[in-house]
């Protein structure tokens, strides 16, 4: 891979930037916070705030992650937009970090679909309001979700000295089972359109090599990824052992770990969710967005349309956590997130753009583990009614 982003799409990045005011050198540190201080030192420093800018986007476009696992790019387009309030030069920005997202975690295409109903602004007004364990389910939930983070093997090797893992989410299914997505564990980025796979015995490697982070929780990034990059562990940390099951189509992998983690399986949905037409459905996804810290996106999410295999949901947030759980209010597990679209003119909470979010069901994936690997289908089960 040579660039995410092509050379006139970051001249208009720099173009926005520079018309929105991001070229201050007052604001550049705003732009490069949470980029790793050893990266942000190497890049040239030029006296012209313009020149600058053109660099340093020049630069990390050309990175394709650092030893951390983190994608400078995708972190200075994060800053970017949370610095910008004016409606063009912030739909170029987020458009850029869509694709920088996506590439970066080999995200597969989520499939164009004709919306048939507008999800109008009048669902604001209805009762969100719910009781009061809500709040301790989720608490409760949010104990079995970890960050993911997987280094890239080619043929039995480590494809870089450092690993340079790929961050994404998983949660425990059954005491020592962890779920997240094909795409996850498969570890590799997206190159010219393409989106390699792993061969079977390096899918292998990395399943056992990937380390799952329960209760990062830390609002101190940089500290926590220094600590963990001099390998001072954490109570939260569970090695995996073995992938003991996965799909490519239905984008699942199912990682044994190491050692039990002490921590409850979450409880899955026994039947596979359907909305009704007209009704209005939310759904709950605890998640580490682009490996970071865990966080929870409540009643912002509104399932558009379910099938027997795919559950499509709205958001105003790019996702970018592949593996996260897909909750219902009960906080049982009704889908497996596994990807993002952005779609245009539809109306939701009276914006005229949204993403569809697009999770596998997962009574599908269920139903796959009861053809292909019956012994984890039945171990879940049993975890499931204990």
């Amino acid at each position: 891979m040579t660039a995410y982003l092509p050379p006139e799409t970051i001249l208009r990045i720099r173009d926005a930037a520079l018309e929105t005011g991001l070229a201050d050198p007052m604001v550049r540190p705003l732009l490069l916070d949470g980029i790793m201080p050893r990266y942000r030192g190497t890049l040239p420093m030029i006296p012209a705030p313009g020149r600058q800018l053109h660099s340093d986007l020049n630069e990390m476009n050309r990175v394709e992650r650092l030893v951390d696992g983190s994608v400078p790019l995708e972190i200075w387009l994060r800053n970017a937009i949370a610095q910008t309030t004016a409606a063009d030069p912030l739909s170029l920005l987020q458009r850029a970090l869509d694709d920088v997202a996506r590439t970066a975690g080999g995200e597969p295409d989520v499939a164009a679909f004709a919306p048939g109903r507008e999800i109008k602004e009048e669902i604001v007004h209805r009762d969100d309001t719910v009781p009061f364990g809500f709040l301790r389910g989720g608490d409760t939930a949010g104990l079995s979700v970890a960050r993911l983070k997987v280094p890239p093997y080619r043929d039995g090797a480590p494809l870089t000295p450092n690993g340079f893992p790929h961050a994404g989410t998983g949660w425990l299914i059954a005491p020592t089972l962890l779920v997240t997505n094909h795409h996850v564990v498969n570890a590799r980025s997206a190159t010219d359109g393409r989106r390699p796979r792993a061969d079977p015995a390096d899918l292998a490697l990395q399943a056992r090599h990937t380390r799952a982070r329960f209760d990062f929780e830390c609002s101190d990034e940089e500290a926590a990824e220094a600590a963990e990059a001099e390998g001072a562990g954490t109570a939260g940390d569970a090695p995996a052992a073995e992938l003991v099951a996965a799909d490519a189509d239905l984008d699942y992998a199912i990682l044994r770990l190491a050692a039990d983690p002490g921590r409850p399986a979450l409880r899955l949905a026994r039947e596979p969710l359907t909305v009704a037409d007209g009704e209005t459905v939310a759904v709950n996804i605890i998640q580490h967005p682009g490996g970071r810290p865990k966080r929870v996106a409540l009643r912002n999410n509104l399932v558009y349309a379910a099938d027997e295999r795919d559950v499509r949901y709205f958001t105003d947030t790019r996702g970018g956590s592949s593996g996260s759980p897909v909750l219902d209010d009960d906080w049982r597990v009704v889908a497996l997130h596994r990807g993002a679209r952005r779609v245009e003119d539809v109306t939701f909470q009276g914006r005229t753009t949204a993403f569809v979010n697009v999770g596998t069901q997962i009574s599908q994936v269920m139903r796959d583990l009861e053809t292909k690997s019956p012994d984890v289908r039945a171990e879940i089960d049993a975890a499931q009614h204990d």
